[in-house]
């Protein structure tokens, strides 16, 4: 069963090869969904768009700390699309930082991409899911949101994707009454190309053994659960906060 049939799709973030945007978009269309790929490339959205099994997939530049751009590139998606359903907010970045190595700039750039980028994002989609009555945003947020940092980020990462949590249910709260969803997906250790190489054999071992499943997440389980979030499955699910972390963090 095609659980995304008829639908369209926007994710940020979704250039990167072995990210969780690029899983999710693979997903999404295997289950029906016409995908755009919003990245700030331009040719790698165009080829994350190619690599798409089914057809009319898109890429996109798109810059999520800009609005201008962000409602620019919403506003030409459904004119091409004639619709959108479903919003994953996926782009991000981290850095490794103590407390008080954080300075303004580093402040200023994880804040902007992760929680700023999905304000805008979600802001310039609202108005056409108000007008269709229906809509899922799907946000990515973290583990070391509900924990207080994470392998990783540093605190002003644990901050922006704290925020986005918020974010969510407040949205969810507010847009509920106009038939649209919002939820987060806070994953525990994933291995994507920005955990790669980063961990000596040892310090593996020892987060493996902070994971009761014994086992890293993989990019595809992070997208299986973008997909629920996004389908009918979740209808009567939101401003929740699921967590894919292995049991990592179980509260």
């Amino acid at each position: 069963m095609k659980l995304l049939k008829g639908k369209t799709a926007i994710i940020t973030g979704g250039a990167s090869p072995r990210g969780l945007g690029k899983a999710a978009a693979v997903m999404f269309a295997q289950h029906g969904c016409c995908v755009a790929i919003l990245d700030l490339d331009a040719d790698a959205a165009d080829q994350a768009a190619a690599d798409l099994p089914g057809a009319g997939h898109v890429g996109r530049a798109c810059d999520v700390t800009n609005k201008e751009s962000c409602e620019a590139i919403a506003a030409d998606l459904v004119s091409s699309f004639g619709q959108i359903d479903i919003l994953v907010n996926i782009a991000g970045i981290t850095q490794s930082l103590k407390f008080m190595e954080i300075e303004p700039q580093n402040y200023d750039d994880v804040l902007d991409v992760n929680l700023r980028g999905t304000l805008y994002m979600s802001q310039a989609l609202l108005p056409h899911m108000r007008d269709r009555k229906e809509g899922s945003i799907v946000n990515m947020s973290s583990v070391s949101a509900q924990r207080g940092g994470g392998i990783f980020g540093g605190p002003h990462y644990s901050a922006a994707k704290a925020g986005i949590l918020g974010l969510t249910k407040a949205i969810a709260r507010e847009v509920a009454p106009d038939g649209i969803r919002a939820n987060a997906i806070c994953p525990g250790f994933i291995a994507t190309d920005i955990t790669a190489g980063k961990l000596t054999d040892e310090m593996r071992a020892q987060v493996l053994d902070g994971i009761p499943m014994g086992r890293a997440g993989t990019a595809q389980d992070v997208a299986g659960c973008c997909l629920f979030l996004a389908s009918e499955l979740s209808s009567y699910v939101t401003g929740s906060e699921v967590d894919v972390n292995g049991g990592s963090l179980i509260h």
